[in-house]
């Protein structure tokens, strides 16, 4: 992941800080969270998302997500990372990255969740779908590791 973040600053999200995105990814399974807190289904979906993050950062496992917005202000991005997310890592709002990353994975809509490869290809597309479904949270991961060779 470290080569397709290395020069995005990300921030996280327990004091804002702004990170080298390519350090702080460094051998990590990385998926890519495409939402907004005005869309419903991403609403509804965040929790389940957190819950899932929470699961696997207890495992142990060198996994990360990185939040790309689509909010329409700073306010209601900060406002969504407080209520509902995970620990994880986000763009900062009114960044030109959010726009490389939704053309990179022609994003058409929210919420999107995007597991790539450190190079950034695309591992799978349905990362959204696998955690909604997720029986167990080691199965998923495997499957996206497999998936990655």
């Amino acid at each position: 992941m470290a080569e397709l973040f290395k020069d995005i600053g990300v921030c996280k999200k327990q004091n804002h800080q702004l990170v080298n995105g390519g350090q702080e990814l460094q051998g990590k399974l990385t998926a890519i969270y495409f939402s907004a807190h005005w869309c419903p289904p991403c609403r509804a979906f965040t929790p389940i998302l957190k819950e899932f993050y929470d699961k696997v950062k207890e495992s142990g496992e060198a996994f990360e997500i990185v939040f790309v917005s689509f909010d329409r202000s700073e306010e209601d991005l900060k406002n969504y990372l407080a209520e509902s997310h995970g620990d994880w890592l986000y763009i900062p709002f009114g960044s030109n990255n959010i726009n490389v990353l939704v053309k990179k994975y022609s994003v058409s809509g929210v919420p999107e969740l995007i597991v790539v490869k450190s190079n950034g290809d695309i591992i799978t597309r349905e990362g959204r779908a696998d955690v909604q479904v997720v029986q167990s949270t080691k199965d998923v991961i495997a499957k996206w590791r497999s998936m990655s060779q």
